[in-house]
């Protein structure tokens, strides 16, 4: 019996062409085959490389207003769908989602593309992924762009506060078994649609429709959920252990009303971080930065990375 809901034809028929069809004809479109996982991603441009990992309930169509910018000044561009979403592989089992697991897949991915090492930008689960890759494999992360995910250190003491956890009832709601799975699919998606109510301009009719697209991928429901129930279950004393220093150059960007996370999370303790540049704080803009302020996180994003370029001939 299968571990794993693979991404078949019938899966991608409608959706192989996402990426071209959306952005244009220089954006590319790929799997990684990375272990026993295969990870779908779409790419552009050439020069350093940067990996753009996205949130819940996003896939690589997040980064949509980011990809090729960020091409155009001369940086390599790639964006997979996690596992569990979308056109990558769907692992059946809460274990299949822990963090190891999904580190393993980021830092598998930036060697399947050619290189030794990234620049790294995570939204909100994408950004917990990419907290726990600089922290367990330093080596493969050159700079750490994180757009609202808390520090994991920060993410725990929130849940401490009766505020943070109001906020966060549904990492609660999401480990009950079976449960969440009919709720979110009733009412075409209105669960999954209503977190992304928040973002202004709101998501267009079109924009949303490719949103459920792909949450209607065969098992990516229990694939997304099973993020959190991983998260939850997972022991204190484990998470505590795997906390490291973080040596990359990091920049943490924050939407200030974001509605998920208190705005006292954004700002990682200094022994954690101790190369953080800043955390720059957006006040108008929602839990969905990268979409409400597009133009403003993509050249912050430029300005940090930066550093990585060739130097231009004068």
């Amino acid at each position: 019996m299968s571990t794993t809901e693979d991404p078949g034809t019938s899966a991608s028929g409608t959706a192989e062409q996402q990426a071209s069809e959306l952005l244009g004809s220089d954006v590319r479109e790929g799997y990684a085959d990375i272990g026993d996982t295969r990870l779908h991603y779409v790419e552009a441009g050439d020069g350093p490389l940067i990996v753009l990992l996205h949130g819940f309930p996003e896939f690589w169509y997040g980064w949509r207003l980011q990809i090729q910018p960020l091409a155009a000044a001369g940086f390599r561009v790639v964006a997979p769908d996690l596992r569990g979403y979308n056109l990558s592989s769907r692992p059946k089992g809460v274990k299949a989602y822990d963090a190891g697991q999904l580190t393993a897949d980021i830092r598998g991915l930036i060697h399947e593309r050619g290189a030794t090492s990234a620049m790294l930008v995570g939204h909100d689960w994408g950004g917990t992924v990419a907290w726990d890759l600089a922290m367990s494999h330093p080596e493969v992360v050159d700079r750490l762009a994180i757009l609202n995910a808390a520090h994991p250190r920060k993410l725990s003491q929130g849940l401490h506060h009766p505020g943070q956890l109001r906020k966060s009832w549904y990492f609660f709601f999401f480990d009950l078994p079976e449960l969440p799975e009919s709720v979110v699919h009733a009412n075409r998606w209105h669960f999954f649609r209503h977190f992304l109510r928040d973002a202004r301009p709101a998501y267009t009719p079109e924009e949303m429709d490719r949103y459920i697209q792909a949450w209607s991928q065969p098992g990516a429901a229990t694939g997304m959920i099973n993020y959190y129930r991983s998260s939850v279950r997972t022991s204190p004393k484990k998470a505590e252990a795997a906390l490291r220093p973080i040596s990359a150059p990091t920049l943490v960007i924050w939407g200030q009303r974001d509605h998920y996370l208190g705005p006292e999370l954004a700002e990682p303790e200094h022994d954690d971080v101790p190369n953080l540049d800043r955390v720059e704080r957006l006040p108008d803009a929602s839990h969905w930065v990268h979409h409400d302020e597009a133009e403003r996180v993509t050249q912050l994003l430029i300005d940090f990375f930066a550093p990585a370029l060739p130097a231009k001939n004068h």
